[in-house]
C-alpha cells in the first residue's frame, strides 16, 4: 500500500504553490493544508481533520510547518510512517514569548494588524509583499500563483493577522518541539531534511546548515544539502522534494 503524504506549509504560503510538487507526483496521493482554513500551527487534531487522510500517512512539513510535522510525530509517532522535513524551522526559533498567543502582548499586536486590515493596507500592499517574498525566498523567481489567487489571498483584508498568528503560533510550537526532544523519544519513522543553502539563504549558510544537522543527529536523520535553492524549495527544486518522496 503507498503512502499518503500530507504537506504542512510554511509561513504565509498557499497551497498552489506546492503545484509542481504534485505534478511530479501524477500517481501519488499528496495533499496539501490550506492554512487559510487550518493553520499549521493547529492541533494535530484539527490537521488531520483538514487532511481526511488514511493513516499512517507521510509528512512534508516546510519552515514552521517542519516544527508540525515534527510534533505530529513526536506526539503521534505511530501515525506518521515517514516524514520528510523541508528547510524546517529550528527549535531555538522561539521569538519572543511576551507575544505568545493568548498573552497580553500578542492581543495589542492582533489589535493593531486587524486595524491595517479594516483600512485596507493588505489589499494595496498584498501582492507587492507577496512579489517580494517569493523574489527573497527563491532563486528562480517564479511565483505559481496567478494575480487573481495573489490578490485573493495576500489582499485579503484579514490575511496579515492570519500571518501574524501563523508567526507568533510558531514561536510557542519552537518551544514545544524543543521540550518534546529533551524527553525520551518513541520509536521514528525514517526521517530526511532538505537544507538550502544556495539564493539569499546563501548569507547564513554556514550556521543554518549547523543547526540543521544538529537537530537530523537528535532524529537519527539523515540530510541533503540544497546549493541551488533558497528557503522557497517547493519553487526551487520541486523534483527534490518529490525525490525525496518517492521510494527507492
Amino acid at each position: 500500500m503507498s503512502t499518503s503524504w500530507v504537506v504542512l506549509p510554511g509561513l504565509a504560503e498557499t497551497p498552489e504553490e506546492f503545484g509542481r510538487v504534485v505534478s511530479l507526483l501524477p500517481a501519488g496521493d499528496l495533499r496539501v493544508v490550506d492554512p487559510w482554513r487550518t493553520p499549521v500551527t493547529a492541533p494535530v487534531e484539527s490537521l488531520r481533520s483538514a487532511t481526511e487522510v488514511e493513516l499512517p500517512v507521510g509528512l512534508v512539513g516546510h519552515s514552521i510547518g517542519g516544527l508540525a510535522a515534527l510534533r505530529w510525530t513526536l506526539t503521534h509517532p505511530g501515525e506518521v510512517d515517514r516524514l520528510i522535513l523541508v528547510d524546517t524551522s529550528l527549535t531555538s526559533e522561539t521569538g519572543l514569548r511576551r507575544l505568545y498567543p493568548g498573552s497580553a502582548g500578542n492581543r495589542v499586536v492582533r489589535s493593531l494588524v486587524r486595524a491595517l486590515g479594516r483600512i485596507g493596507v493588505p489589499q494595496v500592499l498584498g501582492t507587492t509583499a507577496r512579489r517580494l517574498f517569493v523574489r527573497i525566498g527563491s532563486m528562480t523567481n517564479q511565483d505559481l500563483l496567478t494575480k487573481s489567487t495573489a490578490k485573493t489571498r495576500y489582499g485579503a483584508a484579514g490575511s496579515w493577522l492570519l500571518f501574524w498568528d501563523e508567526l507568533a503560533g510558531s514561536w510557542a510550537l519552537a518551544a514545544e518541539v524543543e521540550e518534546l526532544l529533551r524527553q525520551p523519544l518513541p520509536a521514528l519513522p525514517p526521517i530526511v531534511l532538505l537544507v538550502a543553502t544556495g539564493g539569499s539563504s546563501r548569507f547564513t549558510a554556514r550556521s543554518w546548515l549547523a543547526g540543521q544537522r544538529a537537530l537530523a543527529a537528535r532524529l537519527n536523520a539523515t540530510v541533503e544539502v540544497l546549493p541551488d535553492s533558497a528557503h522557497l524549495v517547493h519553487l526551487d527544486r520541486p523534483d527534490a522534494i518529490a525525490a525525496a518522496l518517492t521510494p527507492a
